[in-house]
């Protein structure tokens, strides 16, 4: 299973298992995420990005991972995300390569799956 499929079936399952215990500030929580990065003054690919350079600089790899698979699903090209990755390393710092080196990783999963559908 490749590491794509597999944080993708984890994050399905274990949002399905949070949601299931029917708490109101969390519910709200996800549907506040949801929202955020609805169509809006500033259109979905857009947010992907900003959301992506914030997920890098805060170090989440879970979340540059989620990012990543929204900015791909866009058609975001890849010179495209490395000027995003490489602006917030700049903003991030030296801390942030481990996780820019995971992020490309996944970035080239990304890509290669997509070359065998």
């Amino acid at each position: 299973m490749s590491i794509v499929q597999e944080f993708n079936d984890y994050r399905a399952k274990m949002n399905e298992k949070i949601l299931e215990e029917d708490n109101k500030v969390l519910k709200r929580l996800f549907n506040l995420d949801t929202n955020a990065f609805a169509e809006g003054d500033l259109d979905k690919t857009t947010k992907e990005i900003v959301g992506l350079a914030c997920s890098l600089v805060l170090r989440c790899d879970d979340c540059v991972k989620y990012h990543l698979g929204r900015c791909f699903d866009a058609g975001i090209t890849k010179k495209q995300v490395f000027e995003v990755l490489s602006i917030a390393s700049l903003i991030g710092g030296t801390i942030v390569i481990p996780h820019l080196r995971r992020a490309t990783e996944y970035w080239e999963v990304l890509q290669e799956e997509a070359k065998n559908v």
